[in-house]
């Protein structure tokens, strides 16, 4: 296969400081954070009367009782004070059971660490592994706050596009060992990924791996996804591979997680940063320096996800296959979209016939057909051309988007 794009741009930056004396102060490399092309969209149709807005990385149900009553209860016990860096004990215990439930694990809970959402995680993992001039690879298009937590460190992210065919995203192997250079400290993997649905099969996994041990690397595993893994057809799969399967006791992988997906809980903030327990005190420190943990409030709702939401993360990820599979069939079935049906994750990465400015399309489509999806620019070269649909919603509401960007395509897509 080969890659959709060519030599792409790299992300839009952020306006200089110009002639402005106030902001000439502000740090270059902070000043040049991308600003983000989902947050355009939705600033321009959150407010339209009926829009369906498909374009953030979350779903529609709210975070279930049975977690929110276990937090709750905390609360008013007065659980409100400063607790242990690393996590709850408890809450250590549990990612460890699940760990070991979800992929074979032996229960260690000094490999695992309470963080403030995923994203503090990734800051984390990037803090231990990148700093100024160094050099982190990440296959693109991709979620554009990892390559943003590395500018933030002072890292260069560097791009490797997927490369796209007939099977929809795959990983380019040869391209991947090119970008390595002796700037380069690490290799972020997001899989099952976000925007392409692309997951990385347990070959791509041994030979990242391969990569990363021949030039001494960190990996930066993002599995944020693995549960909403859809198997191969007419099969089914509790998870999608992991580096936990292919790796060896002191491989150098910082794995990042995160409460949101599987359990609803996106406007919480809680993830876990797993790695090897020789550097507990540093992210100990880490965290220490940056929030100071994590409510303990908060973690007794994590610790009844854990323990008690398995029932809940199995109608979640049913739910969205079967989103999946009602928007992608409508669409492809118009013959006008560029479209694979993904493996994993939960958002449909597609192309539109005949059009390619996907900045102005999403525009158009909040005004044309009152739904709102995200543009595959803010996803970063290889994004270009297409746009992402979040499927991670009920069928009254996929259905009816189905029917307006149905109805959209067959009036304009050509025109």
């Amino acid at each position: 296969m080969t890659s959709r794009a060519s030599t792409p741009p790299g992300l839009p930056l952020s306006p200089d400081a110009g002639d402005d004396p106030y902001l000439e102060r502000v740090r270059d490399h902070v000043r040049a954070l991308p600003e983000s092309g989902i947050v355009e969209v939705m600033n321009y149709g959150r407010d339209r009367p009926g829009m369906i807005p498909l374009w953030a990385g979350e779903g529609d149900v709210p975070t279930p009782p049975f977690i929110c009553e276990a937090a709750a209860t905390a609360l008013h016990a007065g659980e409100t004070f400063y607790t242990w860096q690393r996590g709850l004990p408890e809450l250590r215990i549990a990612i460890a059971r699940y760990m070991a439930r979800t992929y074979g694990m032996a229960e260690n809970p000094d490999r695992y660490f309470v963080t403030g959402s995923g994203m503090q995680a990734i800051h984390i993992a990037l803090a231990m592994a990148v700093g100024a001039g160094d050099e982190v690879i990440i296959p693109s298009p991709s979620w554009p706050n990892a390559a943003a937590a590395a500018q933030k460190a002072g890292a260069r992210p560097v791009y490797v596009p997927f490369a796209y065919g007939k099977d929809g995203f795959s990983l380019d192997h040869e391209r991947l060992a090119a970008a390595v250079t002796e700037r380069t400290r690490a290799i972020f993997l997001n899989t099952p990924a976000n925007p392409t649905g692309f997951v990385a099969t347990r070959e791509d996994l041994e030979a990242v791996l391969a990569l990363a041990r021949r030039h001494g690397l960190w990996i930066i595993a993002d599995e944020i996804y693995g549960r909403f893994y859809y198997g191969q057809p007419g099969g089914a799969a509790a998870r999608a591979p992991s580096f936990h399967d292919v790796m060896d006791e002191g491989d150098h992988i910082l794995f990042v997680q995160t409460f949101s997906k599987n359990w609803a809980m996106t406007g919480w903030r809680v993830g876990w940063i797993e790695a090897d327990p020789r550097l507990g005190q540093v992210i100990e420190n880490l965290i220490q320096y940056s929030t100071s943990g994590v409510a303990a409030f908060m973690q007794r709702g994590a610790v009844a996800a854990l323990d008690q939401g398995e029932a809940f993360v199995a109608q979640q990820i049913a739910r969205a296959r079967k989103g999946r599979d009602l928007v992608a069939d409508a669409l492809i079935a118009t013959g006008k979209v560029d479209l694979v049906k993904p493996p994993g994750a939960f958002y449909l990465f597609f192309g539109i016939a005949g059009r390619t400015d996907v900045r102005s399309l999403g525009l158009t489509l909040v005004d044309e057909a009152n739904v709102g999806l995200a543009p595959g620019t803010a996803f970063g070269p290889g994004g270009e051309g297409f746009m992402r649909l979040c499927f991670a919603r009920g069928d009254a509401q996929l259905a009816e988007a189905s029917r307006r960007l149905v109805a959209w395509l067959e009036g304009t897509a050509t025109a």
